[in-house]
């Protein structure tokens, strides 16, 4: 009777919680079980390490094999327990020794030459694993990305013959320790658009207070352009937020690219995308669109076109930076803080109050248009602004305006000012820490009653004013928020789609 222990990872949303492998090697009629709750890709898992020992000149043992993946009630799936399982059969018949695998974790796909091949969630396995104070053996493929989390100590294999020989002694694998220099991100530059002097200014509040923005114009105004600069103005990431970025990355397909490290996402989904593209969903839940633009830009252009269930499924990611998806057999919490920039036309042929008179919509038409975007929807984002059409002043003329580099600058300064005073942005502050922190002057305050009479704005609007006007305040380095900071915050919340 011959017993092996080892551990690997099962990833349940963005956490990966621990599982035993246990290989046990009995008497009876030759039989290879696996059991536990593997899906279909774990049970085929038997023929792939069958194959793997085989071609990597190892005896497969003629008895009864079973495997057992606990605890019994976590789902297990994707071919990443082959190489525990593997390592467990050789232990079990003392073709390698079981006396170091205890203080190891493993992971990887086997293929029937028994190389191994990446698996996705390498980033967040390890940081957990590293929390447990064991170290990683993983596909070579998956090392730069599991080294992301410092500290961590990663073995990198290329096959089942590295593993062995380092388990044994005879040829350790060396500590990865490689960390590879981001790309610094080449986004379009502020000052290569023409005009638009106030969508800039209100982009530039929105960055420094982390907050959300809907530009409303005719086709050719530059929102998408603007938009496609918003990133190269946002602070740089810090080391827990890129790591919180990254892990997410990482459990996709494609995984996360080592040199986009501290490189905030920019996710631009199109228009026709479902619910669960958005939000996440399957059997076993994946991050949708929201959670991989975590800590970055989500860009939803031509805005009406979106189905309205997509867009109201947005509401509560918007307000808590979560995101729970919810099935029969699991509940999995995904983070989703992001910031929303998004575009639409003033009308469904795009050019309602242009100087050229194209426009011939009704306004049944206009109406229709709009109410795709529901109230709900449209009170969560906090600054909207129209773009008018560019004139030929303005195009012809040289660049006018700060740099991306000019504007990044004073955006830092106001995002530590706000680290500082309350440890959050500005956009994510709660009701009570909203009116300790932005209180404005009582010139401020009486107009902001006014506005709030006048424009029947919401409990929800107030509070976001008041939010934008703290941002102001802290990019000009004021302590307190003016009267102009809040007339002109107002002005961002009048504009009604």
């Amino acid at each position: 009777m011959s017993l092996a222990v080892l551990y690997s990872r099962a990833l349940y949303g963005l956490d990966a919680p621990l599982v035993t492998v246990e290989v046990h090697l009995g008497s009876g009629l030759p039989a290879f079980t696996i059991v536990g709750l593997p899906e279909a890709e774990v049970r085929e898992s038997r023929d792939r390490v069958r194959s793997a020992l085989l071609n990597a000149r190892f005896d497969f043992p003629s008895r009864r094999i079973t495997v057992n993946l606990a605890p019994a009630d976590l789902p297990k799936e994707s071919g990443r327990f082959d190489l525990p399982i593997a390592v467990g059969i050789l232990a079990a018949s003392k073709q390698i020794p079981p006396d170091r695998l205890k203080q190891y974790e493993f992971a990887g796909e086997l293929a029937l030459s028994g190389d191994l091949r990446p698996i996705r969630g390498a980033l967040a396995m390890t940081l957990v694993a590293h929390r447990d104070n064991r170290a990683f053996i993983l596909p070579t493929e998956n090392a730069r990305e599991a080294a992301m989390v410092k500290g961590a100590s990663i073995f990198p294999a290329a096959n089942l013959d590295q593993v062995c020989a380092h388990l044994t002694g005879l040829a350790p694998i060396a500590r990865f320790e490689g960390m590879t220099e981001s790309v610094r991100a080449s986004y379009p530059d502020f000052s290569e658009v023409r005009g638009q002097l106030r969508a800039k200014r209100a982009l530039e509040v929105a960055a420094a207070g982390g907050h959300s923005v809907l530009m409303v114009g005719p086709p050719g105004t530059g929102k998408s352009m603007l938009a496609s600069c918003f990133p190269g103005i946002l602070p740089e990431m810090t080391e827990e937020e890129a790591l919180e970025s990254a892990a997410i990355q990482s459990l996709t397909v494609s995984g996360f690219d080592p040199r986009r490290w501290r490189m905030r996402p920019f996710r631009s989904p199109h228009h026709t995308s479902s619910t669960a593209a958005m939000v996440g969903g399957g059997t076993h839940p994946k991050p949708g669109e929201i959670s991989l633009a975590h800590r970055g830009v989500l860009f939803l252009d031509e805005l009406p076109e979106f189905e309205k269930s997509v867009l109201e499924s947005l509401r509560e990611p918007i307000e808590s930076g979560r995101i729970t998806i919810s099935r029969a057999a699991q509940q999995v919490d995904f983070p989703a803080r992001f910031e929303l920039i998004a575009a639409m036309n003033p009308c469904p042929c795009g050019f309602l109050g242009h100087p050229s008179g194209k426009c011939h919509c009704t306004s049944e038409q206009v109406a229709r248009y709009r109410a795709k975007i529901s109230g709900p929807f449209l009170d969560r984002i906090d600054i909207r602004v129209e773009m008018p059409p560019v004139r030929y002043e303005e195009l012809s003329m040289p660049p006018i305006g700060d740099t991306s580099a000019q504007i990044r600058s004073r955006v830092e300064k106001a995002r530590k000012t706000q680290m500082d005073r309350q440890g959050r942005p500005n956009a994510e502050l709660t009701v009570k820490e909203t009116m300790r922190y932005c209180r404005p002057d009582s010139s401020g305050e009486k107009l902001i009653r006014q506005a709030t009479d006048s424009l029947h704005l919401s409990g929800r609007a107030y509070h976001k004013v008041l939010r934008i006007a703290r941002s102001m305040a802290d990019l000009e380095g004021s302590f307190g928020i003016s009267n102009e900071n809040v007339a002109e915050a107002i002005q961002y919340r009048r504009f009604d789609a």
